[in-house]
């Protein structure tokens, strides 16, 4: 386990700067950077206490609804599958963000049980806030979320979108694999998730070494880092994250974006369809797929031989291309 890169005394603008370098890599890298948005009002008010910062949150509250998460004691926080896996450990609720943060504020002992309001979108819940903690973003246009919570644990996941996490509140541990580690981490269902990505079944907490034989492997080439309000980290798509947060009271604002337009879907899309068309087929025509896509998607085949007018979705797709072949793909499934 080795140390993520770490920045200091970085300008929020410095900061996108170098992740927008780390865009135009082959090989994204995570980074940290240590009390980037320290000058957030938000940060100083959860440095100078629990109350401060729940009464500077109330402040911009809107009183919408939002969804929380409830977890028994018992699972330490660790918001889960239950003993079965076909079941959450976790019931949702329908609440207001006030009142999530007054339970909060009234938390009596460490066996209270855990509260978690995970990707609830920043302007939707907390108007007006981003005029007094905000962060330049190029030509982005991300979307903006809240995540709030006492001591809590999610397991290591992967998501599509790029993403800058800046911590507010509280202290966060993060554990990050490649996205090549991906066999060592045991992905568990992808038709029933804890929260719609698809988990690690590996207890970090207390791994199986005899169930999940590669995992070690993994964590020693996996890299860490503990934010504090005002740190910021960088998660590149698709690399694996385990997030362990660790105080009373946490909370983090986070921005996600895609590099490719909306239009061009999900790749999710392709994998469920692709496990049920494929993944059933005998070895050789597996494989006979595999130099298909490796020719067509993961190659950068130019297709020179073929004229520029007959290139169809080999080419450039637009908006208006994309919805034809969307198209075309529904009527052949509805076949």
């Amino acid at each position: 386990m080795e140390q993520i890169t770490q920045y200091h005394d970085l300008a929020p603008e410095e900061m996108v700067a170098l992740v927008h370098g780390q865009l135009c890599t082959d090989n994204p890298q995570p980074l940290v950077f240590k009390g980037v948005v320290s000058h957030w009002p938000v940060v100083a008010a959860a440095l100078d206490s629990d109350d401060r910062f729940c009464n500077y949150l109330k402040h911009f509250d809107a009183n919408a609804s939002v969804y929380a998460y409830e977890c028994e004691a018992k699972y330490n926080g660790r918001f889960f599958y239950d003993e079965s896996q076909t079941k959450k450990n976790f019931s949702q609720i329908k609440t207001h963000l006030s009142d999530v943060l007054s339970r909060l504020q009234n938390q009596q002992a460490d066996n209270q049980q855990s509260i978690y309001m995970g990707s609830t979108t920043l302007g939707y819940c907390l108007p007006n806030f981003a005029q007094e903690n905000a962060l330049p973003m190029l030509d982005y246009s991300p979307l903006v979320s809240l995540w709030l919570g006492n001591r809590s644990e999610v397991a290591a996941h992967y998501d599509i979108p790029q993403n800058i996490a800046c911590v507010v509140a509280g202290k966060r541990q993060f554990t990050m694999f490649g996205p090549d580690q991906i066999d060592a981490l045991y992905p568990g269902p992808i038709d029933f998730t804890p929260a719609g990505q698809i988990v690690s079944m590996v207890n970090f907490n207390a791994p199986d070494s005899q169930k999940f034989p590669k995992f070690q492997s993994a964590l020693e080439q996996s890299l860490y880092a503990e934010l504090a309000p005002g740190d910021a980290i960088y998660i590149p798509s698709m690399w694996w994250h385990h997030v362990r947060s660790t105080s009373t009271i946490n909370a983090l604002i986070n921005y996600w974006w895609r590099e490719t337009d909306a239009y061009l879907g999900l790749p999710t899309d392709v994998l469920n369809h692709a496990i049920m068309s494929i993944g059933h087929l005998p070895p050789a025509q597996k494989q006979a797929w595999k130099a298909i896509f490796d020719h067509y998607v993961f190659s950068d085949n130019t297709h020179e031989h073929i004229e520029k007018e007959a290139l169809g979705s080999l080419g450039n797709i637009d908006d208006v291309q994309a919805r034809q072949i969307r198209w075309k793909i529904l009527q052949q499934l509805n076949r």
